[in-house]
Formats: structure tokens, sequence, C-alpha cells
């Protein structure tokens, strides 16, 4: 499928004709939409239907570049939206300079955002001419209670077309391969600080580990995974099938050996495999009761 044929496809699902008319309803009067882009299915399929609805040169994507996104997510996220049609403009994000979000408590996500949308205020909205700011929300995300991200969203009055639809991440899923996205399953990235216990600080360095360990095992064939930063030891989260293979000792040895040239002293492979929200749901689950 060429990209033209991804964007203006003439025969399209009832339920993707809603979802571009769903979008272009909360786009209306919004002469041009930034799109806080990250390259996920979430913001892309956000990213399409929004060129969709209301033609790329009306759309921009936003992306926000720091040391807590790691490299291949920047490439694979102008890939993607270079595959949507739309143009892509990166801003640097200095959430790091912030006591707080380097303080790693339960509301760290809110720090980040909030630098992000400030960012975007600040240095991209008068420069491409932007009405509006949209972000990749999905209505899964709008129940769960660890999405602090969400309330910096609200602040900076940034619009939420997916979880206003009521979209969830399957029928998000669903839309981006009806649409041909080359990311409809990409499995969840979150940025590399989730890898850290909340209250153990965020810096440079850490982030740095966790992204060469991360790399360096995907080069070894393993699929979805977490590496997890706990001072000297790397906790691995891995998929049931690979923690299978993880344990035979050719690819043990060489998981060992790449996690430890990444600055770990230790490797301790977690039965229970990939955790969404383990450090923050606990938390905020107590803080409400």
């Amino acid at each position: 499928m060429t990209d033209t044929k991804v964007m203006n496809a003439t025969t399209t699902s009832s339920g993707l004709a809603r979802a571009t008319a769903g979008v272009g309803a909360v786009l209306q009067g919004v002469s041009r939409v930034g799109v806080a882009f990250s390259g996920g299915v979430d913001s892309s399929l956000l990213l399409a239907l929004a060129v969709r609805a209301v033609g790329p040169t009306r759309v921009v994507a936003v992306l926000g570049v720091s040391p807590s996104l790691a490299e291949d997510e920047r490439r694979t996220a102008h890939d993607v939206a270079q595959v949507i049609g739309a143009p892509l403009v990166e801003v640097v994000t200095h959430e790091g300079d912030n006591p707080a979000y380097r303080a790693n408590g339960p509301d760290r996500c809110f720090h980040c955002k909030d630098e992000l949308f400030t960012r975007i205020s600040d240095e991209v909205v008068a420069l491409h001419g932007l009405t509006a700011i949209a972000y990749g929300e999905n209505a899964d995300d709008a129940r769960r209670p660890d999405r602090p991200g969400a309330r910096a969203a609200t602040d900076h009055a940034v619009l939420r077309p997916l979880a206003d639809l009521g979209l969830t991440k399957n029928e998000v899923r669903q839309l981006a391969r009806e649409l041909g996205l080359p990311n409809a399953d990409k499995p969840a990235a979150p940025c590399l600080a989730s890898r850290i216990p909340h209250f153990s600080e965020v810096d440079p360095t850490k982030l740095a580990q966790i992204e060469s360990a991360e790399q360096a095992m995907r080069g070894l064939g393993l699929g979805d995974l977490r590496v997890r930063h706990h001072g000297e030891v790397a906790r691995l989260e891995l998929t049931a099938d690979d923690l299978a293979r993880a344990v035979q000792p050719e690819l043990r040895d060489r998981i060992v050996g790449a996690v430890r040239a990444a600055g770990f002293t230790f490797v301790a492979l977690d039965l229970v495999g990939i955790q969404s929200g383990a450090f923050t749901l606990p938390l905020v689950q107590v803080t409400h009761g």
C-alpha cells in the first residue's frame, strides 16, 4: 500500500468514516492543529484522522525530544509521520531541569506533559500558526487513575478527540490497521523514565543505561520488553514467549553481557513479565483510597 492509498482510500469502513467525521467535528473552527505526537499508535491514529478530516496543510505533528525519548522511538515517529503525510516539528523539552520531575513521584508524568505543552505554546504555536493542540488519549486511558499527564492536558486546554469519541485501545488499533498505518500493532512504548521506580531520582545517566540495555536486547531478537532500573540491578520484563527463550543458556549469556555492558552489575528476570503501570498504579490507588 502506498502512502497515498493509506491516507486517501476511497473505500472505508463505517467505523473509520465515523471516526474521521468525529475528529472533524472536534476540530471544527480550528484553522490549524498541532498534534502532540510520539509515534505510538494512539497519536498516530489521531494524526491520520486529523489529516483526513481537515487536510495535511492544517495539521502539524509535534514531537517532544529529551533524554527520556529513545532514539529508536524518535526515528520511528519521523517515519510514521512521513507515511501519514503530515509535517513533523521537534521541540526540545527540559523536564529534567524541574526538581519535581527529577524527584519522580507518582505525578512525574504531569510535570513531563506540562513541560511539553508549555514548550509547544511558547515555541511552536505562533511559529506554525496553530490555533489548537490535541493529544492521543484514548477512552481506556481516560478511565485509568495512573495518567497524571491528563491533568496537564486539561490545564493547557489540550483537545483529546479519541477519548471524546469513546475509542478504546482495541478500536484505535483496528482503525490504524484499516488505514494501513505501519505501527498499528506496535507495543506500547512509555518513556524511558517510566522504568525508574518512583522516588528514585530520574537522571540522564539512568536513562542512557536503560536505553542502551533495551536497544541491545532488541538486537538479540527480543520483542516487547522493559528494563527496570533498580540501581545496580536491571530487572527485565519480557513477554511470555521471550521469558522461556531468555533462560536458554546461549541467549541468557548474551542478555547478561548486553545488560552489564550498559552499566548494570546484576541482571534479574521478572517472572511476571511485562507490567503496565507497575510502579504508579499501587501508589495512585492508595492515594485515591
